[in-house]
């Protein structure tokens, strides 16, 4: 299979008859994760923003305390796909060492390679942030989300996961195959343009598992709205870890289903 394919060939049926049409394809690659020449995962993910993607991941895996972690971080062109090559220090590598396991991930997987339960459900620090925001806000981010998706606008095949402020404005966002892959984008992009993620919340155009909200833990930010349900586990580790949780972010309102640090209004 040529991994390149970009566009094919359909056949478009509907009441009215039926056409050929050439549309554009999502891209889909193995991402090769090496640090320190050592290979620690391989992740079948979108072929945009993958140095963000080197970033996010290395934190949201606690393979990284903080950027400065990071020596440097290049992506390099391989026969089947692509691999992210990230310099760690020693200290990191060192903890690396010991997490001891390859990750072999489907697209946007959040398990696969665990081979330990407490490798699976982290223990989550509290997050810090003063960080308050109104319920219409965060509705009308989600509302407008639709025209930043420039490439599932072509393809209908990506998910997205967005950073506002605390007025709703659009900060960043990112689009993925993966659901996940799409928040370690967003995150790795944070992080390296230092902006600060207890400022604001992350929007993702999916369910709400427990992954994201570890993801949002690991990074700080402390409120994440969903299109779709979340699940017991998610508002279990987010009333832990004190973040914010909506559900089902749609036209007709917003679920806020945990707010105990009171940050919706």
């Amino acid at each position: 299979m040529d991994r390149a394919r970009e566009k094919q060939a359909m056949r478009i049926w509907g009441p009215g008859g039926e056409k050929t049409e050439v549309r554009p394809l999502a891209s889909e690659v193995p991402i090769v994760l090496e640090y320190n020449c050592v290979t620690f995962a391989v992740m079948m993910a979108s072929e945009t923003d993958l140095i963000d993607f080197a970033y996010g991941f290395s934190l949201t895996e606690q393979i990284i305390e903080k950027p400065d972690d990071i020596i440097y971080a290049q992506i390099k062109d391989a026969p089947k796909g692509k691999v992210a090559a990230i310099e760690i220090n020693a200290h990191a590598f060192h903890k690396l060492e010991k997490y001891n396991r390859t990750l072999s991930g489907r697209t946007g997987c959040g398990l696969c390679g665990v081979d330990k339960l407490e490798q699976a459900i982290k223990p989550l620090s509290k997050v810090v942030s003063d960080l308050t925001i109104k319920a219409a806000a965060v509705h009308e981010a989600m509302m407008n989300i639709k025209k930043y998706q420039h490439l599932n606008k072509e393809t209908g095949a990506l998910h997205a996961a967005a950073f506002i402020d605390q007025n709703g404005e659009m900060i960043a966002i990112r689009e993925d195959v993966g659901r996940h892959n799409a928040l370690d984008k967003l995150i790795g992009h944070l992080i390296q343009n230092e902006i600060d993620p207890s400022k604001g919340a992350a929007l993702i155009t999916s369910r709400c598992s427990f992954e994201m909200v570890q993801k949002c833990a690991l990074a700080g930010i402390p409120i994440i709205a969903a299109v779709s349900a979340t699940t017991g586990l998610a508002v279990e580790l987010a009333e832990q870890a004190g973040i914010s949780v909506i559900a089902f972010a749609r036209k007709d309102g917003i679920n806020i289903v945990t707010d105990t640090e009171k940050r919706i209004l």
